[in-house]
């Protein structure tokens, strides 16, 4: 790729830490300033909000001015992020967005579940602004950059966007059966989307990567979560929650699961009894020590005994020979930045020897 000429022994690495292996060294995301920026011009910034959100050339331009300006170490990649923010699939399915500088919200669209029917409409204006997206990523990236599948997200979250949060919690108590059947419909209405999109982004070697998390994986794959299990118990959490977990990992061909704040530990043991879950993303929350905090080896030890990869992001670069002493290189995925392209390629060179 033009802004990322080892691309092919990334892939290799990346391929390996799915499996839990290593590949000479642990996979490592570096990214730093490029010693020698590549020139891009500045896009037009639209005055209004929504077509900043949905115009490709705004969006594309932005990413190549980053791309251009980025150097990609180890496992790093650049990549066209296509999403309408974190949970795109509620707009798909009739929520109306609000939107901000940095996220997007969903206003709840299903009033009831009694008879409630929910699916994609190929006409969505959100759907088809995503594909959009998308196709012109492809056109503008091909050979320079990848364009990701944009972050869907599933299962409850999605409910809780159709239904409102306070109202879900209400339904798992007084409307379990209605809330399952809404979750089947959530389900196909995601294999739906996922499909067509994977067709779209799908690369020559099989591969695809997604939009949160700057993971790549040589087949099908998504990012996984279930944010809403932090108001949950994990009674509820394995009877809502993990048997459509389970399934997208069956339908899936590698999966990482996104475990978001504290509250959500105690479903830990639940995810990672999913067999087909390949790897464990952790993300302490606000106002919580960083990643490498020892008060996190428990979390990390549990995943790699259950035989799941670990993909930690954000970790400062000075603790991570630690992690890497502490947890072993096999199936760990760290993601860190240095100051300066030299900062980072000396990073490389001495994770080398980090066992």
């Amino acid at each position: 790729m033009e802004f990322k000429a080892d691309w092919e022994q990334a892939k290799q690495r990346l391929a390996a830490w799915w499996h839990g292996e290593v590949i000479g060294r642990l996979a490592l995301h570096v990214t730093a300033p490029r010693k020698d920026p590549l020139p891009a011009a500045e896009p037009r910034r639209p005055d209004d909000l929504v077509r900043r959100w949905l115009d490709p050339d705004y969006r594309i331009g932005l990413a190549e001015q980053r791309f251009a300006r980025t150097w990609y170490g180890g496992e790093a990649f650049p990549y066209f992020d296509t999403h309408i923010g974190p949970g795109s699939l509620a707009l798909y399915l009739g929520c109306e967005p609000v939107f901000a500088e940095d996220t997007v919200w969903y206003q709840p669209c299903v009033a009831g579940l009694e008879g409630a029917v929910i699916g994609p409409d190929p006409e969505n204006r959100w759907w088809l602004a995503s594909k959009r997206l998308i196709e012109e990523g492809l056109r503008r990236g091909e050979g320079r950059y990848l364009t990701s599948l944009p972050d869907l997200i599933e299962n409850l979250d999605i409910a809780a966007s159709l239904r409102g949060t306070s109202t879900l919690l209400e339904d798992l108590v007084d409307r379990p059966r209605q809330v399952h059947r809404l979750q089947r419909q959530v389900q196909e209405a995601y294999f739906r989307c996922y499909d067509e999109m994977f067709a779209m982004v799908r690369g020559g070697d099989g591969g695809c990567c997604f939009s949160a998390f700057s993971v790549w994986a040589p087949g099908r794959m998504a990012k996984l979560q279930c944010d809403f299990s932090a108001m949950i118990s994990p009674g509820m959490f394995e009877e809502f929650a993990l048997p459509y977990l389970a399934e997208q990992c069956e339908r899936l061909d590698y999966t990482v699961y996104h475990l978001d704040g504290v509250e959500a530990i105690k479903h830990l043991d639940l995810i990672l009894s999913i067999p087909g879950l390949n790897a464990l993303q952790w993300t302490p929350g606000a106002n919580q020590p960083g990643l490498s905090d020892p008060r996190w080896l428990d979390i990390y030890r549990r995943a790699r005994k259950a035989g799941k990869s670990l993909l930690l992001l954000g970790v400062d670069k000075k603790d991570a020979p630690r992690l890497v002493e502490e947890l072993g290189p096999e199936g760990l995925l760290i993601g860190t930045s240095a100051g300066s392209q030299e900062e980072g390629e000396a990073l490389l060179r001495a994770a080398e020897g980090w066992r």
